[in-house]
């Protein structure tokens, strides 16, 4: 009994110790590559604040689900400084490796986009692709930077020769010179061609894919997305303050879409959808104010009016439009309340329009309000206004439905005899009314209205 259990002792320690070192070597080998995943990120609009909120999300979200890397599908205009910079802050303080990819065929990284390209460990372009034109834009839409067509020949950033004229904005030249020194930063750190990516921003320079892949602007070409890994793969790249040699052939490539708070931001964020919802807000205001108890239009509107002023705060709005949007809307609140035959409303349209145009008209791409908006709610306006002042003068046309001047004039017939100076009853304008003459008349006589004295009609024989 005694050996018996020595030997099922001796048995079961042996079992656990095998059952140990197969755990131990599973945990020590690495993962077959059909279990890696890779997140993807598309950003195919604008570079706004809702596109810098769908990356931080996602991102956060592929590092919690242990993604072996970040694919961000690029395809942009171009768009909003502080959020491009938010999203590259993001892409260089992440522990994934970014890889930034400019695809389908057709797509472009202009504008913001170039610098973003140029931040990700690994930057690839599809066929038929085409970045750059990186040269910033003044948020008020005013003068564009200063191109000087001679660049420093010192390797660092240094100040732009003032343009023809010998007038130098100062203010446009310190954008120039932050922008051009952010872009070679981003070159210098991923090791890209940084006189290139100084000519995309001081001269709007441009390239095809396969231009970028032989200077050196991007790492390669990929048709797709698995090819893009397979390229990507085996090389070695700095994340943070450690390098990573990648390993994503075969890796599963899994979509993150954006949440609702980024798909909401999405949409009131577009200059567009925020101009409708601030004249939305204002007309819904203005009409419960004009129409107390409506309760329905002031509700709507308020609602309207505070989602549009949360989406201003995210957009390079116009001040001085703005103002004169005010300035048009009271106006032409004044003409419908003291019409002045359309002086007041005309000037109301003109400064309405100005103000929209301006509003956020500040020449970054997808950020300006479509015009076709402002022309068709400029037109209403102005078509609203001819039609009340057609009615004004088409009421001074028309018969008289009230008041003295109606009777005056007036035919009727008398319903009984009249006696002089004393009072009768008549049939004028189908009512029954007591009438008086000077003289005496017989029933059914014809009789037209002199004049009118409270209650009592005077009359004269026809």
């Amino acid at each position: 009994m005694t050996r018996s259990l020595q030997r099922l002792t001796r048995w079961l320690l042996v079992c656990t110790v095998m059952l140990a070192a197969v755990a131990a070597a599973q945990a020590i080998a690495p993962a077959p590559a059909s279990r890696l995943t890779v997140a993807r990120i598309s950003l195919d609009d604008a570079i706004g604040p809702a596109a810098a909120e769908y990356f931080h999300d996602a991102a956060t979200r592929a590092v919690a689900d242990g993604s072996a890397a970040i694919v961000l599908q690029l395809d942009t205009p171009g768009g909003l400084s502080g959020s491009m910079r938010r999203i590259i802050a993001d892409m260089l303080a992440s522990p994934l490796p970014v890889l930034v990819y400019v695809a389908p065929g057709g797509a472009r990284a202009a504008s913001a986009g170039t610098y973003i390209l140029y931040a990700g460990q690994i930057a690839a372009m599809a066929p038929g692709t085409h970045l750059g034109a990186a040269t910033p834009v003044a948020l008020g839409g005013g003068t564009p930077m200063p191109l000087p067509t001679a660049a420093p020949a010192a390797s660092g950033s240094a100040a732009s020769p003032a343009p023809p004229g010998g007038r130098t904005d100062a203010e446009a030249n310190k954008v120039l010179n932050d922008a051009i020194a952010y872009i070679r930063s981003l070159a210098q750190l991923r090791g890209r061609n940084a006189r290139w990516a100084e000519q995309a921003v001081r001269g709007a320079a441009t390239l095809t894919a396969d231009e970028a892949a032989q200077q050196g602007v991007i790492d390669f070409v990929a048709g797709d997305v698995r090819e893009l890994l397979g390229k990507a793969d085996g090389r070695v790249v700095r994340v943070g303050e450690r390098e990573l040699t990648l390993h994503l052939r075969g890796a599963t490539v899994r979509d993150y879409a954006p949440d609702a708070r980024s798909r909401f931001l999405a949409v009131v964020t577009n200059p567009t959808i925020a101009y409708l919802l601030l004249l939305a807000g204002i007309f819904g205001l203005l009409l419960e104010a004009t129409h107390p108890g409506a309760i329905l239009p002031g509700v709507v509107g308020g609602i309207c009016l505070l989602v549009a002023f949360y989406a201003l705060q995210w957009l390079p709005v116009n001040y001085a439009g703005l103002a004169l949007m005010a300035l048009g809307i009271g106006l032409l609140v004044a003409e419908a309340l003291t019409p002045t035959v359309g002086a007041l409303g005309v000037g109301g349209i003109i400064s309405f329009v100005l103000g929209s145009i301006m509003l956020m008209h500040s020449g970054t791409p997808g950020y300006a309000v479509n015009i076709g908006v402002i022309a068709g709610i400029a037109t209403a306006a102005a078509l609203l206004i001819a039609l009340v002042l057609w009615l004004v003068f088409k009421s001074r046309r028309s018969h008289l439905v009230s008041g003295d001047e109606l009777f005056r004039g007036a035919q009727g017939e008398l319903l009984a005899p009249l006696d002089a100076d004393a009072e009768g009853w008549a049939l004028v304008l189908g009512e029954r009314w007591r009438v008086r003459a000077a003289t005496p008349l017989p029933t059914g006589a014809r009789v037209r209205v002199l004049r009118r004295q409270g209650l009592l009609l005077w009359v004269e024989p026809i």
